[in-house]
């Protein structure tokens, strides 16, 4: 049993990432979810300098760090955050488990696959719980057509579709971000819409069996808005994937880095008896508000579905904000460290996305079909 099964101990949490003089990811997702969830206390932040340690203190209200090794030492927390680019990901968390500490790192995971595996595996030996950000999966829209399509609403799958936009990996980008060009740093438009978008669309639909994929880089050159250079690229903006799923379903899903003057985000699921429609203006499904639609039997078209009542009354409601999904995340590392359950994504769960990711490049490179499942 771990320490927060059956207690109502609040869980300390440490930020890693939390400047707020160039705010990020940690400020505007993880931090509001942790101080709006009982179960959480926000115990520590760190930064990389110490004038942005003081501002965190200050902004947070609680011990600052201008190094991770404070924070990961203070006795109050229990819940290493790891919400940093992804090259400095494996240091961090390396040096979490080397202290016992549990770790809920954004996604994705490492740079590859075989750095999520060294972590996933050091996570096993250490004994300790793993969290990754996953988060679409927890969206009530998500939820709700799972629900469907498990009572039969739109009767057998047949095929999905979903089509997206990166929003990053377009022409311009500004200097913070430039590492995301560089296909070596694991943030790209592969590993983090698509994924995104694809772990969704598995925790709806079932697994991926098999891919045949396609991937090219369209935009090789990119401008820095900081000061008019120009950065070459080697991390693909386009990606398109023919799937086939567990169940025999067919599964095709296009991201282009950018955004599109047309849809950003169009999911369709096709059944033997009805179809259910995901849109959303922005093309990362992860942190969209998504419009769910659904049509059945003699109806010509689909029409918006009212989420049950229930949702409304779960953490983040039915609210569509950047961080919502975040935030229910959170929702449910509480039940699972209290009710010792291990429903939320974990680090081996990561693996096998990065897994899926490896498939998704291989069979790129050699123009065949690649099965995803060892």
């Amino acid at each position: 049993m771990n320490s927060f099964q059956d207690s109502d101990r609040k869980i300390g949490v440490g930020v890693i990432g939390a400047s707020p003089a160039n705010p990020g990811w940690a400020v505007a997702a993880h931090i509001p979810a942790i101080q709006a969830l009982p179960d959480f206390e926000l115990a520590a932040v760190s930064t990389s300098r110490a004038e942005t340690a003081r501002m965190a203190g200050e902004a947070f209200g609680v011990p600052a760090f201008d190094h991770h090794a404070g924070l990961i030492a203070h006795p109050g927390v229990d819940l290493v955050v790891v919400a940093v680019k992804v090259p400095d990901h494996r240091r961090l968390i390396d040096d979490a488990l080397a202290a016992g500490k549990m770790v809920f790192s954004e996604w994705p995971l490492g740079r590859s696959l075989s750095e999520a595996s060294k972590l996933a595996a050091r996570a096993k030996s250490a004994g300790v719980r793993t969290f990754v950000g996953l988060q679409g999966r927890y969206a009530p829209a998500v939820q709700h057509a799972k629900t469907l399509i498990a009572s039969g609403a739109i009767g057998d799958v047949l095929a999905t579709t979903l089509v997206g936009s990166g929003i990053a990996w377009g022409g311009i980008t500004d200097r913070a971000h430039a590492y995301m060009f560089d296909a070596g740093n694991g943030a790209t438009t592969l590993s983090v819409p698509t994924m995104h978008a694809l772990d969704a669309l598995s925790f709806v639909l079932g697994e991926i069996e098999s891919v045949s994929a396609a991937t090219a880089v369209r935009r090789p050159h990119v401008r820095v808005i900081d000061d008019g250079s120009m950065l070459n690229v080697n991390a693909a903006d386009q990606v398109a994937i023919a799937a086939r799923l567990n169940s025999g379903a067919i599964a095709s899903i296009f991201f282009r880095g950018g955004v599109s003057r047309g849809q950003n985000l169009h999911w369709e699921i096709n059944g033997s008896e009805g179809d259910i429609v995901f849109t959303s203006a922005i093309g990362n499904l992860q942190v969209a508000d998504l419009m769910l639609s659904m049509g059945t039997g003699d109806q010509a078209g689909v029409q918006a579905v009212s989420l049950p009542e229930h949702y409304a009354r779960a953490p983040g409601g039915l609210s569509g904000e950047l961080g919502a999904n975040v935030l229910r995340a959170y929702s449910a590392i509480a039940r699972d460290l209290r009710a010792g359950t291990h429903e939320a994504p974990d680090f081996s769960h990561a693996v096998n996305r990065h897994r899926l990711i490896d498939a998704i490049e291989a069979s790129s490179a050699t123009s065949q079909v690649v099965r995803t499942i060892p």
